[in-house]
């Protein structure tokens, strides 16, 4: 049986600014503890071996955003100018959080940056660089942005209005979805805004930011509780094989 307080691994955003982290971390652990689990930061600095222990010891992994844009070779394109720099070590780390969730089907959540790492780590391609009448860049302190809608066959954002607005700070979006990954909801300009992998593995990737507006907006908390519902629901392999016979 899972504790009722599950453990949820976080990553730190980037590796290069450590003012971006104590700024932006926080506000993902808040969103984490106010749905019942415990945060567990995953420095970026650790070893393979110790981001291995830290992850075995979490129900669930979550994938936060970043100032950096993944390494456009990863998805085969050369990167352009308007392209930030890539940050390897955050992207080493996600890439072991990845494993660790698919390999054991831990409930994952991906946010902005960590919606385009799963997407990437799964086959996806990116948009390098939105260039359309929506302004998707708006900011840390815009809390709508632009609006979204969902489509009918959305599972784990089945809370969710059909249309709703969200807050936007991105410049890059999903442009292929990765293997298995289904786009359940678009903005006016069709910029993919969340993606899932429909079956019993929660799977949820969005491109906005629900954990800066937890306060404003009951949808933001819908998506942490139904994250953390999920992971309260996940059973270890062994035990989930053990019941199977």
């Amino acid at each position: 049986m899972n504790p009722p307080h599950p453990r949820i691994a976080i990553p730190e955003p980037t590796c290069t600014q450590p003012e971006y982290n104590e700024r932006s971390w926080p506000q993902y652990a808040e969103a984490v503890q106010q749905a019942g689990g415990i945060p567990v930061r995953i420095p970026l600095h650790a070893t393979p071996t110790e981001v291995a222990r830290l992850a075995s010891s979490c129900q669930g992994i979550l994938l936060p955003g970043s100032p950096a844009d993944l390494n456009p070779q990863k998805y085969g394109q050369q990167r352009i100018k308007e392209c930030a720099e890539p940050d390897p070590a955050r992207e080493a780390v996600d890439e072991l959080l990845l494993q660790e969730a698919f390999n054991l089907h831990k409930p994952l959540l991906g946010i902005c940056y960590g919606a385009q790492s799963l997407n990437v780590w799964k086959g996806g391609t990116l948009v390098q660089h939105l260039a359309t009448p929506i302004q998707h860049k708006a900011g840390r302190d815009v809390i709508e942005a632009h609006s979204i809608e969902l489509t009918s066959h959305a599972q784990h954002l089945a809370a969710l209005p059909g249309r709703t607005s969200v807050n936007s700070s991105h410049h890059q979006a999903i442009a292929r979805p990765g293997d298995g990954l289904q786009v359940i909801a678009r903005a006016e300009d069709r910029t993919v805004e969340a993606v899932e992998q429909p079956g019993p593995h929660f799977v949820l990737a969005v491109q906005w930011h629900p954990e800066r507006t937890l306060a404003e907006k009951a949808e933001s908390r819908a998506i942490f509780a139904a994250f953390l519902d999920a992971v309260r629901a996940w059973k270890p392999r062994e035990i989930r094989e053990s019941v199977a016979r």
